[in-house]
């Protein structure tokens, strides 16, 4: 392959994170969790609202977590990454898309659409993930999982800024009034998501079927007994192991920092715009440092820069044990964006090497689940510990254990060992079916 068709098959895979996290940041983030609460909720008595988001966002996380593995069998046998991640990206943008219909009281559309949206934003992300190790070249990978975060930081930022610009100004975009905007947002997510998927269903191969179709084997079935296969080869996979556990622990800090930073900061009386304004800083810094912690893993090794960012993060939760004031929550926005995409690009990248590439789908599910896991526990002791003491300051500075926690197992894990035996999972691969 030439040096050109490599870079144009890299970027148009960056771009399905420019393209899909509009939908975290516009939709799951910023602006539908309060258009929930107090438009289509607002019918609900009492803080019934937020209790039925919250159910919303659990059913969806539960769900997917089920999916994952069994779909990325699935997808490993059968050789239908891209297939399957266009029928989950149209599901999720579909259903987006359809949030423009949701109005007063209408909360129980809001949910079904927001379980099939991340139903779908979910289920792409790990066809999306698993086509990293068959993207980029082994040396590149830390680059290139870097640089798809990066996109997906300025693309989910720029598309942020402009649907907040609708919501503040509605009548300088032809809008009669802000919860018109609010809708119209939803749309445009939809949209951009749409749009900037074509470059990679177009432009990157699929990668090849690993199960012997010729056999006439039901790609389902074939998917569900390579799954258990791999339970069974489990002690084979032992550092890969390792590092899920440790990725369970440090993301569950850092999904925390990112779903309670908001609520925590309007608690100790920080003002919306203050709220959202360092929200969109975050974004904006994570673009050149995500570049720059690709680079800085050439030079101090992937799993060294992994510790550097739970590093920051550690320091971050501390500091925010003190925070007071808007600038502090501005100071430690901009920190979080410094080391946020990162720690998670790099996780990604490190996964990725030492996941075989005959099962990458597959492991990538289990890579998912893993994500999901981590929105539970750290939310969980984060309430736990502000309903004990009667404050969040104490919650935030709790979320070290899981930093710590994290970069202690990590410290065990054998990147090397982890990779050798990869490698030889794809060595039996390629011969058994010559032997046959």
């Amino acid at each position: 392959m030439s040096e050109k068709a490599y870079k144009k098959i890299v970027n148009a895979w960056c771009m399905y994170d420019w393209a899909n996290s509009a939908f975290v940041t516009t939709v799951m983030a910023a602006v539908l969790p309060p258009f929930y609460s107090t438009v289509a909720g607002a019918t609900l008595p009492g803080n019934l609202a937020t209790v039925y988001w919250a159910y919303t966002t659990s059913i969806a996380l539960f769900i997917g977590a089920i999916m994952a593995p069994i779909l990325g069998a699935i997808a490993d046998f059968a050789g239908i990454k891209k297939r399957l991640l266009a029928i989950f990206a149209a599901i999720g943008i579909v259903f987006t898309g359809l949030l423009y219909f949701v109005s007063t009281g209408d909360w129980l559309k809001a949910s079904i659409f927001v379980i099939m949206a991340e139903i779908g934003f979910s289920g792409a992300n790990i066809f999306y993930d698993s086509l990293l190790p068959h993207v980029a070249r082994p040396q590149d990978i830390d680059q290139v999982s870097t640089k798809g975060y990066a996109m997906g930081y300025l693309g989910g930022g720029l598309l942020l800024a402009i649907n907040l610009a609708m919501i503040m100004f509605p009548k300088m975009f032809g809008l009669p009034n802000a919860e018109m905007a609010i809708r119209v947002s939803f749309l445009t997510v939809a949209v951009w998501w749409g749009v900037f998927s074509i470059p990679l269903l177009r432009t990157v191969p699929e990668p090849p079927a690993s199960g012997d179709i010729t056999e006439g084997v039901n790609p389902v079935v074939g998917g569900f007994r390579r799954l258990a296969q791999t339970f069974h080869d489990i002690r084979r996979y032992r550092e890969l192991t390792k590092f899920l556990v440790a990725f369970w622990l440090y993301n569950d800090g850092i999904g925390t920092i990112i779903k309670m930073a908001t609520i925590y900061g309007a608690e100790i009386g920080i003002g919306t715009t203050d709220l959202v304004g360092a929200l969109l800083l975050t974004q904006f810094v994570g673009v050149p440092f995500s570049i720059l912690f690709g680079r800085l893993a050439r030079k101090l090794g992937t799993k060294s820069s992994i510790f550097l960012a739970l590093g920051v993060y550690t320091l971050i939760s501390i500091a925010g044990y003190f925070m007071s004031t808007a600038w502090h929550f501005w100071v430690l926005a901009g920190a979080v964006g410094l080391v946020q995409g990162g720690s998670q690009a790099l996780s990604r990248s490190l996964f990725g090497t030492m996941v075989p590439k005959t099962k990458t789908a597959e492991f990538f599910g289990f890579y998912d689940i893993s994500s999901k896991i981590a929105g539970i526990a750290g939310p969980f002791l984060f309430g736990v510990v502000g309903q004990l003491t009667g404050s969040s300051r104490l919650s935030i500075i709790s979320l070290i254990i899981f930093f710590i926690g994290g970069m202690l197992l990590l410290t065990t894990v054998n990147v090397e060992e982890g990779q050798r035996a990869a490698r030889e999972v794809e060595l039996m691969t390629a011969v058994a079916p010559a032997s046959r």
